[in-house]
C-alpha cells in the first residue's frame, strides 16, 4: 500500500469509529429521560383503562377524576384528582385489585415545584 492509501484508510476509520462512539453517547443520553428506571411509561388503554379506572374511582370513594395511568411491572397505576384538590395514586395488580393506595403531597401534577 502506498503512503497516500494508508491516510485515506486511517481517517475513514477514525471517522467511522467517532460516528459509532457519538452514536453511543446519543443514545445513552436519550435512555436518560424523565421516564422511570424500567423504561418509558407507558399509558393503559382500551377495556384495561376502563376497568382500572373504575377501581381506582371506587377505592377514592367515586369522586374525582382519572389524570394519568401507568402499565407497571405486576399491574397498573391510577392518579386520581379529587374534588379537594389533592390527588391519590391508587396501585392495582394484574387482576385490578386495589394493592395501595397513597395520597400525593406534592399536588395533582406529582411536581414539588
Amino acid at each position: 500500500m502506498n503512503r497516500r492509501l494508508k491516510i485515506v484508510l486511517g481517517t475513514t476509520a477514525a471517522t467511522v469509529i467517532a460516528g459509532v462512539a457519538a452514536a453511543g453517547v446519543a443514545t445513552a443520553a436519550d435512555s436518560g429521560s424523565d421516564d422511570g428506571p424500567d423504561g418509558p411509561d407507558v399509558a393503559i388503554t382500551g377495556q384495561a383503562l376502563e376497568t382500572a379506572s373504575a377501581a381506582a374511582l371506587k377505592a377514592t370513594g367515586g369522586q374525582g377524576q382519572v389524570v394519568d395511568s401507568e402499565v407497571e411491572e405486576n399491574g397498573y397505576e391510577i392518579e386520581v384528582n379529587l374534588p379537594d384538590g389533592s390527588q391519590t395514586e391508587v396501585q392495582l395488580d394484574a387482576k385490578f385489585a386495589v394493592v395501595s393506595s397513597d395520597v400525593n403531597e406534592e399536588g395533582d401534577d406529582g411536581d414539588a415545584d
